[in-house]
């Protein structure tokens, strides 16, 4: 599925190409490129210092200098943001003259969600998205939506184990129409409900990633599409644990993320006590003890983080 906006930058950078901004005057060398999709493309670049930064440019300032504000509004979310860091904002100038606005950003290391859950078991998913859903929460506070919130935005990171996303162009105000959004994640697509921009709106999308882990050929629409995403749902030995949160999320029965994010606490407590019932395959329960244990540890540093910003 493609995203609403389907323009894609005309500009091109090959590994080993320099480029300096006009007013900073750093010099950025590109590693290679790292995805483009409807506002410019992001490279893996590195600094005169020979730190790692990801860079984004594009030929569409204005909507770049949106992306640009949200990362500033992002930094100021109170607790631990789910998105990158911004570094530094500045243009540069290509030989024919043409201004670019462009800004680095943190390189986020991970690697994808599905990777990931296909390597260390799905237990992973309820501790992954419960601490995803904590954040969350931390920005629909602020009054923002990630919007296109899907396998291909969100990576996993090491030391912690967390689930990042790194792509803020869908990011919208509270009730404003969600500009920039994947239809196989969106709920307006699947008759769920419209495309303002609510906490509900990110919860359907968390949903709709756990059903394209599972069915990575997606899942076609038909007449009656909620009642086949309920449907797959059911179907998916994977997700049988998660079954009646995930429904919950599709169906907009919870208010906000922290509702969700305890569900799979609790869930993850009651696998911890009878984990031979929900996996018999004993390796599988001690990796799904150690990944609740985990969360509960990141849970508290987060708290302790929260505590802190509030004292300063």
């Amino acid at each position: 599925m493609l995203s609403q906006k389907k323009r894609t930058s005309d500009i091109n950078f090959f590994p080993g190409r320099k480029i300096r901004g006009k007013w900073n005057k750093k010099v950025y060398l590109i590693k290679h490129l790292l995805g483009k999709g409807a506002i410019g493309a992001v490279y893996l670049v590195e600094q005169a210092d020979g730190h790692l930064v990801a860079l984004k440019i594009s030929d569409q300032s204005t909507s770049l200098l949106s992306e640009i504000n949200v990362l500033k509004k992002l930094a100021k979310v109170q607790g631990i943001s789910p998105g990158p860091c911004l570094f530094e904002v500045d243009d540069w100038i290509s030989p024919t003259g043409e201004t670019h606005l462009f800004y680095t950003m943190e390189y986020v290391q991970g690697e994808r969600l599905d990777e990931f859950l296909n390597k260390r078991g799905n237990s992973w998913l309820g501790v992954l998205f419960a601490q995803l859903l904590t954040e969350l929460d931390q920005l629909h506070q602020a009054g923002f939506v990630l919007g296109d919130l899907k396998l291909d935005n969100v990576i996993v990171t090491k030391n912690p184990t967390r689930l990042r996303f790194i792509d803020v162009g869908g990011v919208t105000e509270f009730g404003r129409s969600v500009k920039e959004y994947t239809e196989f994640y969106d709920r307006g697509y699947w008759q769920a409900g419209d495309r303002r921009a609510e906490p509900k709106y990110d919860l359907f999308s968390l949903a709709m990633m756990a059903l394209h882990y599972v069915y990575p050929n997606q899942i076609k629409k038909t007449k009656q599409p909620k009642r086949d995403l309920l449907t797959h749902l059911k179907q998916s030995q994977k997700l049988r644990p998660y079954s009646s949160i995930l429904e919950g999320a599709l169906l907009g029965r919870y208010k906000n993320s922290l509702e969700m994010r305890d569900d799979f606490r609790k869930l993850g407590l009651r696998q911890m006590r009878k984990k031979d019932n929900v996996f018999p395959d004993q390796s599988q329960s001690q990796d799904q003890e150690t990944s609740w244990l985990e969360i509960i540890i990141f849970s508290s540093f987060s708290l302790v983080v929260f505590i802190a910003t509030i004292l300063l």
